[in-house]
């Protein structure tokens, strides 16, 4: 029989279920002493179907019983460990706060792009003091335990109303990760998000990886996103690469100080990051007190105060703030932080970008805002069946990349057990983020890479018609190699209006450039720009000398605000297409606009 609030759970009485993750079910409970004295705690269960997996079980005791070892301020105490009619529980410190990534998107909900810069940098470094003690941590005989947290994040960092910061679940993080990491993907949904080089590669770990996963948190705090995103293969290979953006470039007015300490933080070779929490946490110190040396955790107490205010007072609570730090608030609300390009892979990729209201500062110092728009809207305007006239003075948001961690008070759903579906934003993020990697991966001829990612989606996504787009894209382009490696292996050509027009291949049938045309059409009113860009690329790359496929090219990355691109494909359709062609008048004065805008390149310099 289920649980439910008022139950006795061994010498505990729950009080109220807070949520169930990846491996086990979570409750605030209170510890019923003599005389009616009563202790607040958290009763961490694990789920049911674990509870027969010996060696998982087995683990979870070795990691609990080095967790109940801890006591730090910055570190959750494990205070009891044990079982209940046969399920594995751990009791621990109830902090009175809130976990940090619900703090980060209730600010962010408020109207701040990120957390203030001193307020995240203490976070971090209260992070660095409890990692630091756990790294450090000996037996009795002085021997090193060896402690590594491995799965840092914001869901595993709490923050109280009274300031205090500590970190989670040390004792099952080893457990959980190597059981779903081998067994069960869906258990470690999202983690792979702060996931170090080393642990993406599955080597051995030792501190300086929760060193890069702090790194990460302080990164998503200053900028209001994670520094790389999207599927597991894109993220890993890009952290592999070092290719992460610097936080100044999504927020031009951080201290070069900072910068170089967070990118310090994420440096891909171990051996030049900080080497340890320690050193980390006196470079964040360092730089707080040398700039805000008033600076107290009492600031960080009164900004959850006033961001929960709703949720205390439905508990029956209110929380003193004083009236210079609502004034101080208010100075740090403005408009959304704007959002840097994703480091590219090669010079050529494709750079799709989010352009919020208030457009990205580099982007108004190289364009000017008058120009920006006004070639922004030329390029919606080309090709009516392809894209419809602007909604605003700025072409919309392409979210491109998943960002994934559940927030259930503020509604977003619970962590979510493996094989539940995923949120429909969150679905059509990922599904952008498979099909740029299914793109670039054809791009370079990694044929069997492409087709893996579009496997991956459409299992993944059964239902979402893109992934079954993109597993066509994936098995033409396979189609066409095998085709061109064929004696004498051209494309076929069919004859439509009295003209020779080549045909694509598509999933071994012959698909003619109207009916491709078409087909990219519905695409893009259907807001699946990059399945739409990867079909008019393979059109292009099958009939270069098909003006039809450069015009369409030239409206999407022009969508996409890759303006040199789609400039590109414009003056290719320019030299292609018939003097009488209708669009010909419309594209030259594009061409001719955005040859007068000297700084309309793809990404800034």
């Amino acid at each position: 029989m289920a649980l439910q609030a008022g139950d006795v759970f061994g010498r505990y009485e729950l009080v109220s279920w807070l949520g169930r993750g990846g491996m086990a079910e979570t409750w605030r409970a209170q510890l019923v002493g003599d005389a009616g004295v009563t202790k607040p705690v958290l009763i961490k269960k694990v789920l049911p179907e674990y509870a027969d997996d010996e060696a998982f079980i087995s683990m979870f005791i070795s990691e609990a019983r080095i967790s109940a070892t801890l006591s730090h301020g910055n570190v959750a105490q494990v205070f009891d460990f044990g079982r209940v009619d046969g399920e594995y529980f751990l009791a621990m410190e109830f902090v009175d706060g809130q976990p940090l990534h619900r703090v980060l998107k209730r600010a962010m909900k408020s109207g701040l792009a990120a957390l203030p810069v001193p307020l995240a940098v203490f976070i971090a470094m209260e992070m660095c003091r409890g990692l630091h003690y756990a790294h450090t941590r000996t037996n009795g005989s002085g021997k090193p335990l060896g402690i590594v947290h491995r799965d840092i994040s914001p869901d595993n960092v709490l923050v109280g109303y009274e300031g205090q910061v500590k970190i989670v679940d040390f004792g099952i993080a080893k457990a959980q990760l190597l059981r779903g990491f081998k067994t069960a993907p869906g258990v470690v949904k999202g983690k792979y998000l702060f996931f170090s080089p080393e642990q993406a590669r599955g080597e051995d770990v030792d501190a300086r990886s929760d060193v890069w996963a702090t790194g990460v948190v302080l990164y998503e705090l200053l900028c209001g996103k994670l520094p790389v995103e999207g599927p597991p293969h894109v993220v890993m290979m890009r952290v592999e690469h070092g290719e992460i953006p610097a936080p100044n470039l999504l927020r031009p007015d951080l201290p070069k100080e900072l910068n170089d300490i967070v990118m310090k933080a994420l440096t891909p070779d171990r051996n030049q990051r900080f080497e340890s929490s320690h050193a980390f946490g006196d470079a964040l110190a360092g730089f707080l007190y040398s700039n805000f040396p008033r600076f107290s955790a009492m600031t960080v107490a009164n900004l959850l105060r006033v961001l929960f205010r709703s949720d205390l007072a439905q508990e029956g609570r209110e929380l003193s703030v004083p009236g210079s730090f609502l004034e101080e608030m208010k100075s740090w609300q403005g408009p959304a932080a704007p959002e840097a390009p994703v480091a590219p892979l090669s010079e050529e990729r494709l750079q799709p970008r989010k352009v919020p209201a208030g457009l990205s500062r580099w982007r108004v110092q190289a364009l000017g805002v008058g120009g920006l728009l006004t070639v922004g809207a030329c390029f919606w305007l080309v090709m009516e069946p392809l894209s419809p006239p602007p909604q605003a003075v700025a072409p919309p948001a392409i979210p491109i990349q998943p960002h994934s961690r559940p927030s259930p008070a503020d509604s977003e759903p619970s962590p979510e057990p493996a094989g539940t579906s995923a949120p429909q934003d969150k679905e059509a993020d990922e599904v952008s983020g498979m099909a740029k990697y299914v793109h670039e991966a054809s791009d370079k001829e990694q044929i069997e890479a492409a087709i893996d990612m579009a496997n991956l989606c459409k299992e993944k996504y059964p239902s979402n018609p893109e992934c079954a787009d993109l597993l066509r894209i994936a098995l033409s382009k396979s189609a066409i190699s095998r085709l061109e490696r064929q004696p004498g292996g051209n494309l076929p050509r069919a004859r439509i209006n009295g003209s020779r027009v080549p045909l694509a291949v598509n999933m071994g049938t012959n698909m003619p450039i109207q009916e491709l045309q078409a087909r990219v059409s519905t695409l893009n009113q259907q807001g699946k720009t990059m399945g739409a860009l990867a079909l008019a690329q393979t059109c292009v790359e099958r009939a270069p000398s098909a003006y039809e496929c450069h015009l369409m090219l030239g409206v999407l990355y022009g969508k996409l605000m890759a303006f040199e691109k789609s400039k590109k494909h414009y003056e290719r359709f320019l030299g292609l297409a018939p003097p009488d062609h209708p669009k010909r008048a419309r594209v030259a004065q594009i061409v001719d606009s955005v040859s007068k805008t000297p700084s309309a390149t793809d990404t800034p310099r």
